[in-house]
């Protein structure tokens, strides 16, 4: 998908030109995958943005960052004010937001501690990131031969771009075998996620979906429709899930602030259910796009109003 541009990007506290947010080549960043970053929506509602699960996104950024011990420098609170005043500045509505902190210039070493940390903002026009038609007709997926980092490895729980070359191969592999999107298993061999996506299944009127333990990133859209599944009645159990299992399954999905709630139809060939999205996903899908549309009551206080 093509990159889009808007007018500014919020770079160290300052709201500068698209085209002028530029970094040295010997940023550490650059380097060694040294940064930790969001990937946040907003959505229009009632002619204006609201930005979807702002604060649990800032708290995720901040948690990253305590992780890989790297000081922001900002508050949470300023962080979130230069948020909503970058999607402002840009008069966006529907957008992706992308927050981003790493290490900037200062040693050439695998040692991150004596280079800058810089932060910035950037948000932009974006549409469904696996296909428009997917969110209806769901997308072919393939199990990768890659698999995800242990957990004495890499922390999975820290939204780093380095680690997000795991995901490329990932990525890279399922395209080059005419597949939308890859599906990840753990060190141990259990389902884990997509590349970019936390995964759901549906057997017998169950939702089912990997553990925090089976090395994946604690989705907040993933909080999110676990939430309402509860609302609607709907039982889900985190459970190790193994790969037979997949093939087994009435109904699957992946979510993700990219992927917001998109059905899966087959993996590695074989037809997922009836082939379509399934009740239970569509019902999720309606009660999840409902509120992002204003259409259904925000009963949980999810959306940020940008005013």
């Amino acid at each position: 998908m093509a990159q889009n541009k808007s007018e500014f990007i919020w770079f160290n506290g300052e709201l500068i030109p698209w085209d002028q947010a530029t970094v040295h080549v010997t940023t550490h960043a650059l380097h060694y995958g040294s940064s930790v970053f969001e990937g946040i929506r907003a959505y229009e509602v009632n002619g204006a943005a609201a930005i979807f699960r702002l604060g649990p996104h800032v708290d995720r950024l901040f948690n990253s960052c305590k992780i890989y011990r790297m000081d922001v420098g900002y508050s949470k609170k300023a962080i979130s004010q230069a948020i909503i005043e970058t999607v402002k500045v840009n008069k966006l509505k529907g957008c992706y937001i992308r927050p981003l902190v790493f290490r900037g210039t200062g040693a050439i070493g695998v040692n991150p501690l004596p280079c800058s940390v810089e932060t910035v903002i950037f948000a932009f026009e974006w549409a469904h990131y696996l296909g428009a038609e997917a969110i209806e007709q769901g997308v072919d997926v393939g199990v990768s031969s890659w698999r995800r980092m242990a957990p004495d490895t890499f922390p999975s729980m820290a939204k780093v771009g380095g680690q997000y070359v795991n995901s490329q191969l990932m990525k890279m592999e399922a395209l080059s075998h005419n597949y939308v999107e890859a599906i990840a298993l753990n060190y141990d061999g259990f389902v884990s996620e997509g590349s970019g996506e936390n995964i759901f299944l549906v057997r017998d009127g169950v939702i089912y979906t990997p553990p925090i333990g089976a090395s994946i990133l604690e989705g907040i859209t993933r909080h999110s429709i676990v939430t309402l599944a509860a609302d609607l009645g709907y039982t889900v159990r985190e459970a190790i899930i193994p790969r037979e299992l997949l093939y087994l399954a009435d109904e699957m999905f992946f979510t993700g602030t990219a992927a917001e709630v998109t059905p899966i139809r087959s993996v590695d060939g074989i037809t997922i259910g009836s082939g379509k999205r399934g009740p239970i996903t569509e019902r999720l899908q309606s009660e999840f796009f409902g509120i992002l549309a204003g259409e259904v009551q925000d009963r949980h206080g999810w959306l940020t109003p940008v005013a």
